[in-house]
């Protein structure tokens, strides 16, 4: 997917950083072939038939929250994006080193994933400490935008959860302005500790630790795709 970008995606930021070593540089060019989505029209048939959902992460970092996630639930399909290139060898080594058989790797923008991916087919979708673009005239460059809460809200099953996570605070009002007024999306939050303290199967990622050993506290929002209206035949 990473080979021929559609019109109209732009791309800001990194997708390399420092040269890899040969082992995970052997992971790129032997493993993420195998697990890479070229097409994500045909997601009903990358995952074994036993799978019993789809989970998405958009901007996978550095993949240790995708790999627990994936271990922990063999049953599901986990598909990660990430266009930063030494972050999908670092997740490669984790699907290498324990043997994960149900990941697969867009090493790309999730953008035209989410325009190929069928109607309600992912159960749920992540969106962890993403850059949060905190100058102003960047802004327009977050994730979390009108638009792609449209991708979202087509490819997300009725029921289906929304969650993001950040340790700007900026972000998160954001985050929070656009989702609250997109009617394919509620809230979930009850009292302040439902965005305070972390889901019950939270994974940390190393943005998260980073951010707590220097005092940052991170906030979580759960968002959940409310059922599609009806149509009477």
């Amino acid at each position: 997917m990473n080979e021929a970008r559609p019109r109209g995606f732009d791309w800001h930021g990194r997708r390399h950083g420092k040269k890899l070593r040969p082992g995970l540089q052997a992971l790129v060019d032997t493993l993420l072939p195998k697990l890479r989505i070229d097409d994500g029209r045909q997601i009903n048939a990358i995952f074994q038939a036993n799978t019993k959902d789809v989970w998405l992460e958009i901007g996978f970092g550095g993949g240790e929250h995708l790999a627990e996630q994936a271990a922990r639930n063999p049953d599901i399909g986990f598909i990660g994006c990430e266009p930063y290139i030494n972050g999908v060898a670092r997740l490669l080594s984790f699907v290498d080193r324990d043997g994960l058989e149900n990941v697969r790797i867009v090493d790309d923008d999730a953008r035209p994933l989410l325009d190929q991916l069928p109607d309600a087919s992912l159960g749920r979708a992540y969106l962890l400490f993403a850059d949060p673009w905190p100058k102003a005239r960047h802004n327009k460059r977050r994730f979390m935008n009108p638009e792609n809460l449209d991708r979202l809200s087509r490819v997300m099953k009725d029921g289906a959860e929304l969650v993001f996570a950040s340790d700007h605070p900026g972000h998160v009002e954001w985050a929070l302005e656009v989702a609250l007024k997109h009617p394919d999306f509620h809230w979930t939050a009850r009292q302040p500790n439902d965005w305070r303290i972390p889901p019950v199967d939270w994974v940390q990622t190393r943005y998260e630790k980073k951010a707590l050993s220097n005092g940052i506290k991170s906030s979580y929002l759960l968002f959940e795709r409310q059922p599609r209206t009806a149509i009477n035949p």
